[in-house]
Parts: C-alpha cells; structure tokens; sequence
C-alpha cells in the first residue's frame, strides 16, 4: 500500500505545548494524492459526524483511511505526545458540512487520548470557519494559533482537561476528518453507535 500521508513532515512538525500539546501540518497528504483524495471525499450534505464505516467512499479515500491506520502514523503520536495508542482503537468520523451552530468551544471527551483533525477542502477563502486553539472555553478571540481548513491541513492535540478549541461560526461545506484513540472498545462502540443513530434520524426526517 502506498502511504499518502508525508510522515516526515508530521515527524518534523514541532510540539507546542501552550495552552496544551498540539502539532500542526498545513500540508500532511503528498500533493500527487491530495487532490484525488478530495474529489473521492462522500458527500455529506447535513451537519454533524458520520462513522466513516456508515458511508460509500472512493479508492483514493479509502488509500487516506488505511494510511491512518498504521503503526507509522500511531509511533508519531506515541512520540509526540508521551502516549501509548499502539494498540488503543482507533475511531475515524467525517463531517461535510457546517452548520451556524457548529464549532462552538468544547473540550473533547475523556475517552479520547489525541485527536487528529485532516481538512479535506479545495482551499478556503472565508475569514470564517478556521479552527481556533484557544485557552479559555469562554473567549473564541483569545487563540494561540488558527488552523485553516485547506487542502490536506492537519492539526494533532493530545486531549486534556483545557483542549479547549472551536471556529467562528460558518455555514457551508467543511469536510474534515476526524480520527481518535479511545480508551476502550467500549467507549469506541458507544461513539459509533450515537454517530450512527444520529446519521439513520437525519436520513429519516431529510
């Protein structure tokens, strides 16, 4: 299989650690594959995560999928964050589109060790919508750094007590992948099962 992650890059990328330990790529999939990847992104049309396993995707995402989950990809967040996820489950959800309400400030739950968050977007051209690491969970303009949601940016957190993060309200297409190590499979089968119960609703009352 052919990696499209640039796994160098994400090596080399420095760990910040105020207000907590974050990493960030503005290009982490090689520009030969980005592009494809895109293109092959499912179409998702309401607000709100979908398991990756509950919608149809194209050979190019697929190879993005399966380049998430190795042992290269997990040794760079075991390293970068002092973590063990080795052999920690591994959740992956996508989102396609931004709702007004979406990307208030929040914290990521206690059954999460790291999140990685890959924008899938052509490029970004609203002043909006870009991801905010922030040291407060009451104030969206006090933020160390501001990630834009362009083609194949990559932002990593380990999940502590004060990730706070979020992005000034934008509505519109957003895609992004997000992928987690959970504490459990537990945990992983009570994420998936709410992801895909909330998918089945909105299929039901669209």
């Amino acid at each position: 299989m052919q990696n499209v992650l640039k796994l160098d890059a994400l090596t080399a990328s420095p760990l910040k650690t105020d207000p907590y330990p974050y990493f960030s790529v503005a290009q982490a999939i090689d520009p030969e594959y980005v592009s494809d990847v895109i293109r092959d992104f499912p179409s998702i049309d309401d607000g709100g995560s979908y398991n990756v396993d509950d919608v149809a995707i194209g050979p190019a995402f697929k190879q993005l999928i399966d380049s998430l989950d190795t042992p290269q990809f997990r040794q760079i967040i075991c390293d970068k964050f002092d973590v063990a996820v080795m052999d920690l489950p591994m959740m992956v959800t996508l989102r396609g589109y931004s709702r007004k309400k979406d990307g208030r400030i929040h914290t990521d739950s206690k059954t999460k060790v790291a999140t990685i968050l890959l924008y899938l977007n052509d490029d970004w051209q609203a002043e909006t919508g870009k991801l905010r690491i922030l040291r407060s969970a009451d104030d969206m303009e006090d933020y160390v750094e501001e990630i834009s949601p362009g083609p194949g940016s990559l932002l990593a957190f380990k999940v502590t007590d004060n990730c706070w993060h979020g992005y000034p309200s934008f509505e519109g297409k957003r895609q992004s992948i997000q992928i987690n190590f959970l504490t459990s499979e537990a945990a992983g089968n009570k994420h998936r099962f709410f992801h895909g119960l909330s998918a089945k609703l909105k299929s039901l009352f669209k």
